[in-house]
């Protein structure tokens, strides 16, 4: 029988095999073989999409690894509006296709640059610095270590 896999966020995925489903004294327990394999199939199935949910939006969103800011900030859009498709999922088109392009990207590790911006983004929210310390050497400026 196969299993509602709803722990991804997403309603509308079935597994046919690849989980396990134990009873413990606490209840029943489900394990799932290659977690990170099986998202990165999903999302690559779902970025082929013709219209993405806001669920699957959400869900492209979490495995690129971007807070709702950043996402907003690279398409040069408001955090409530990438709140609100999600919410709503009336992603606009043009929106909808770079969130796909960059997901595919990502995904498939074609372009190594995109990938390190993409994390760098990522690492934005994390580290977000309060003060900027440059230093300056022969009148080159850069930022300090």
């Amino acid at each position: 029988m196969p299993y509602h896999y709803t722990e991804s966020g997403l309603r509308n995925v079935w597994l046919k095999n690849g989980y396990t489903i134990r009873n413990t004294p606490y209840g029943e327990t489900v394990s799932i073989v290659a977690v990170e394999a099986l998202h990165r199939v999903l999302g690559t199935v779902i970025a082929r999409k013709a219209h993405l949910t806001g669920a699957e939006l959400r869900f492209l969103r979490k495995e690129m690894d971007l807070s709702q800011r950043v996402l907003a900030d690279l398409l040069g859009t408001s955090e409530q509006s990438v709140s609100l498709w999600e919410r709503r999922g009336k992603v606009p088109r043009t929106s909808e296709r770079l969130i796909c392009a960059l997901y595919l990207e990502r995904a498939e590790r074609r372009n190594m640059k995109l990938m390190k911006l993409l994390d760098e983004l990522a690492n934005i929210d994390r580290s977000a610095q309060e003060r900027i310390e440059m230093v300056a050497d022969d009148g080159h400026w850069q930022e300090a270590a």
